[in-house]
């Protein structure tokens, strides 16, 4: 007779055998593209029965919250990203959240304190921003580069003041920082580095992957990043010194940091030994941190492992359509401004990003509309200008120069699609329209 394992896996294998079928027959994407008709996209998740084999995996179990596939899905990830570890959380947005929040602990030698400053571009996303804020820091503001997107590292030094204790970075759409400057700025100024790496999973410099330069950073797995968990996130951890505190943040602020619970006394063996002013009190209910519930699910995890095997072919399709775009919309450059790649980069493209240049003689909005009406989809690039966005109108902030470059971008810049989920008919078929959409200019 099968013992309980032995029949627990053949069942389980019975399943996974009709979720194959059911991938097969329901859900495997159509191999025919129809010119105009079907739609090509930004951005959609790519996907095959392994996300959902484990998915289903996960949900037999009925492993609800963070569980064993989340362990797993944090190591494979530390060790592709080259990182000391990586903690998981429940979206990108609230790994920068847990970031900012880190630096504030009283656990740690240095800290930052509220009204310190930290320069941050100001084309950025708004949850890059939103913790900068919420922690009572003073976002400086400094402008960013036509042709990456990113924050000029030549506009660095004017922005720095004797409040200046860190800096924030996206590495916009994938395409890397200049982060020889920025590492040499942030050495110079004894300066906290934290990055935004949630369009850039896999994109290096000098070698070195983004995110894993400074002192912690951050990735989104929402559908249309790089790899996704439907909603998810990570804190990426490059010095050991953070673990207990971002885990601990993540983690409704408690000081208890045991993996496990061996019996009464926990896995640390001293549960029950701990006090509160004097006040005997169980440490899984001691609080060091003003934290919050930002998990995810062992479920969302089961799916990012999947997914996670795929990274690497996911990122080499985005650099090959990325470089396809580049290659056949390089004879409009008199009118539209394509990315530039930082020398020593190589980029994990998110999108492809265009500014329309200002003697064009037509708008973004003509070109975007005449994208659309052709099913190409865009979008702009995120907040543009955030100082000119509603809800950071009346932020206490410091700018350091002028923004020209960034008003420049919420005026004229969008970016189209470089995933995975594009054929290379698709690719040549958006080179095609923005041919046509030139040719028309001159009839």
């Amino acid at each position: 007779m099968d013992s309980t394992e032995d029949f627990k896996k053949k069942l389980k294998n019975e399943v996974f055998a009709k979720v194959h079928e059911y991938y097969s027959k329901v859900l495997s994407p159509a191999s025919k593209f129809v010119a105009s008709e079907t739609r090509i996209h930004y951005s959609r998740r790519v996907f095959d029965e392994r996300e959902l084999v484990n998915l289903v995996d996960a949900a037999l179990d009925f492993w609800l919250t963070l569980g064993p596939y989340g362990a797993k899905f944090e190591a494979a990830l530390a060790n592709f990203l080259g990182a000391n570890e990586v903690v998981l959380v429940n979206s990108g947005s609230s790994a920068n959240l847990v970031m900012l929040s880190t630096l504030l602990s009283k656990r740690l030698e240095r800290q930052l304190k509220p009204g310190d400053e930290i320069i941050t571009p100001a084309v950025t996303f708004p949850t890059t921003l939103t913790p900068i804020i919420q922690n009572q820091l003073k976002p400086v503001f400094v402008d960013c580069q036509l042709e990456t997107l990113n924050i000029d590292p030549d506009k660095l030094e004017e922005a720095v003041s004797d409040r200046t204790k860190a800096i924030f970075i996206p590495h916009t759409l994938g395409l890397p920082c200049k982060m020889d400057i920025i590492m040499d700025f942030v050495k110079k100024h004894k300066l906290f580095l934290l990055e935004d790496s949630c369009d850039a999973l896999g994109a290096t410099y000098d070698g070195k992957t983004v995110g894993t330069f400074g002192d912690l950073g951050s990735l989104s797995f929402y559908p249309a990043h790089h790899i996704t968990m439907g909603e998810g996130g990570a804190v990426i951890i490059n010095d050991p010194e953070y673990s207990r505190i971002v885990r601990s943040i993540r983690d409704w602020g408690r000081d208890c940091y045991c993996k496990g619970d061996s019996g009464v006394n926990g896995a640390c063996g001293k549960r029950l030994e701990y006090t509160i002013e004097g006040i005997p009190y169980d440490h899984r209910y001691v609080y060091t941190h003003q934290g919050y519930n930002l998990k995810p699910t062992d479920l969302q995890a089961a799916i990012g492992l999947a997914q996670l095997e795929k990274a690497r072919s996911f990122v080499e399709a985005r650099r090959n359509n990325f470089n396809k775009l580049k290659k056949g919309l390089e004879k409009y450059s008199d009118k539209i401004i394509l990315p530039k790649v930082e020398e020593k980069a190589n980029p994990s493209p998110f999108a492809f990003p265009l500014t329309v240049k200002s003697d064009s003689g037509f708008t973004r909005k003509d070109i975007t509309c005449f994208l659309e009406k052709a099913n190409i989809e865009t979008r702009l690039i995120f907040c543009g200008n955030a100082l000119r966005q509603p809800a950071f109108k009346n932020m206490k902030c410091r700018i350091a120069g002028e923004l020209k470059n960034s008003d420049k971008i919420m005026w004229d810049s969008f970016f189209i699609g470089v995933y995975p989920g594009l054929t290379e008919q698709m690719v040549n078929y958006v080179i095609d329209r923005f041919e046509e959409f030139f040719d028309s200019l001159s009839t």
